[in-house]
């Protein structure tokens, strides 16, 4: 994603954008809190508590989903269509699936070796080696991406640096092939 803002894009990161509407939308907490009662303390939403409930049960998984891109869309929508920048990209984890792939020009998988992602996960967000294969296990598998997506960038570096300048070299060729019609 540093790569495509150093190319002059502008990024819309659905996370968080997600984690944004969390706090400010008032339709959104009530729909989740409807739906998922249990994940709620006197805090407020227990993301914790509400990700082992989902990301062990497909059925679950899907609702929360349903009830998320029903506010999350349209947000990141309108976002796109304002963007003014000469490349965009979405980053979201279920592009295909909420249907924002629908305003894309391209799609990219973004990939790695399962060990490899399990680690990164691990330390990105500070989660045990359970929770981390609950959260990658509640995801589609690397071959469902290369088939309906347009484009794979393997993340196989073995440094964030080393793949930035990776990622870079392969976004140059496809705003490239965008500034040509391609």
């Amino acid at each position: 994603l540093r790569a495509i803002e150093q190319l002059g894009g502008a990024v819309i990161d659905c996370d968080a954008v997600y984690h944004e509407m969390l706090e400010q939308d008032d339709a959104l907490m009530r729909d989740i809190r409807t739906s998922f009662p249990n994940s709620f303390t006197q805090g407020g939403l227990d993301r914790k508590k509400l990700g082992q409930e989902v990301f062990s049960d497909k059925e679950r998984l899907a609702l929360l989903n349903s009830v998320v891109y029903q506010h999350l869309v349209p947000e990141v929508r309108k976002r796109v269509q304002s963007c003014v920048e000469p490349l965009v990209a979405v980053d979201a984890i279920n592009l295909l699936e909420s249907g924002l792939d629908q305003l894309c020009d391209r799609t990219v998988a973004v990939t790695s070796p399962m060990e490899l992602r399990l680690r990164r996960i691990m330390a990105r967000d500070g989660i045990d080696e359970g929770y981390a294969r609950l959260r990658i296990g509640a995801q589609r598998t690397d071959d469902y991406y290369r088939e309906h997506c347009d484009l794979e960038l393997c993340n196989d570096a073995a440094a964030p640096e080393e793949f930035e300048e990776k990622a870079k070299r392969f976004f140059e060729t496809v705003k490239e092939e965008k500034q040509h019609g391609r």
